[in-house]
């Protein structure tokens, strides 16, 4: 390696780090969670209220989510991959949690908006 691959390789670095540290500063938490079924609304709830809920559907799938502490966390699901269950809690503006198999979202909304949420939408 040559001095002017390392000065490329430290630059995109550098890059990487000031773009990661800019996302995480402006970052907004929110203040509901709104669940969606097969993309249309379902219920919506607020984050600084603790509750357990379970989501049952017509055709016998359901989705237990958590809020606890400013954060929504899925406990169970009927789909067989559980992917949503393994997912982190969440809390910050725009983060969702998807159990694809079942058609659920949980999406957090209600935080501020930045100029770089607009830009990245």
């Amino acid at each position: 390696m040559k001095k002017n691959d390392l000065y490329l390789i430290a630059g995109i670095l550098l890059f990487i780090l000031i773009l990661y540290l800019l996302l995480h500063v402006f970052k907004s938490e929110g203040s509901r969670v709104v669940v969606t079924i097969d993309g249309k609304e379902y219920k919506t709830f607020l984050l600084n209220e603790d509750t357990v809920f379970t989501i049952r559907q017509e055709d016998g799938q359901w989705n237990t989510f958590e809020i606890k502490d400013g954060y929504v966390k899925m406990l169970e699901a009927s789909c067989p991959d559980k992917l949503c269950v393994k997912f982190n809690k969440i809390h910050y503006n725009d983060e969702t949690i998807t159990c694809l198999p079942n058609r659920v979202v949980l999406r957090i909304v209600g935080g501020e908006e930045n100029d770089i949420d607009a830009i990245a939408n």
